[in-house]
């Protein structure tokens, strides 16, 4: 099963997908963790993401495509993957779509984790990261908001999204993941 999980900062992602990762037994791909991979071992596109780090900006979808479209090539995501921070972009789904068929693949499922913004901004007070600037914070859901909402209508369309009530206990929430994977699991059987 090839599912992403799409969800605001502080919805949960985190905790979910290793709990994802334990259920489907499939790689997780967290493109923050592969851009950090790649930045410390000094590859080529870890040299060319740095530059872009180091100055606050995002990496470029060719960057982040290029690094994506290797590590699903490698023999531990043929029976399938957790994406976790790709895609961000409308043109960065239509890219991944595009890799996917190319190797008669596609995208399983998206799991939205749909949590209100106030209770990301208690949820953001409450955790004590070094990182999680008010501000910095505020800007990030913008960013989620202008840039990763529209392809909840991406996915909607194709009949892939799977919206989960993100309140309630770490547990409870799994739980009604768990009811969209097998859902996702069914249709593709019926494919």
């Amino acid at each position: 099963m090839r599912i992403i999980l799409i969800g605001p900062p502080g919805a949960g992602k985190g905790t979910q997908c290793q709990r994802l990762v334990e259920l489907l037994r499939v790689p997780h791909l967290s493109t923050g963790e592969m851009l950090r991979a790649e930045v410390k071992s000094r590859t080529p596109a870890g040299l060319e993401a740095a530059a872009f780090m180091e100055q606050g900006q995002l990496v470029p979808d060719p960057i982040i495509v290029g690094m994506v479209s290797r590590r699903l090539q490698a023999p531990d995501c043929r029976r399938g993957c957790l994406l976790d921070g790709f895609p961000r972009t409308l043109p960065q789904a239509e890219t991944l779509d595009d890799l996917l068929e190319r190797r008669a693949m596609s995208v399983d499922g998206v799991i939205e984790l749909a949590v209100p913004r106030d209770e990301l901004v208690r949820r953001m007070l409450t955790r004590g990261r070094e990182d999680d600037d008010p501000a910095v914070f505020a800007q990030r859901i913008a960013s989620f908001e202008l840039q990763t909402a529209p392809l909840l209508d991406y996915y909607a369309n194709q009949g892939k999204l799977a919206s989960i009530d993100g309140l309630g206990t770490a547990e409870q929430i799994f739980d009604r993941v768990k009811v969209a994977v097998k859902r996702f699991e069914h249709a593709a059987r019926i494919r």
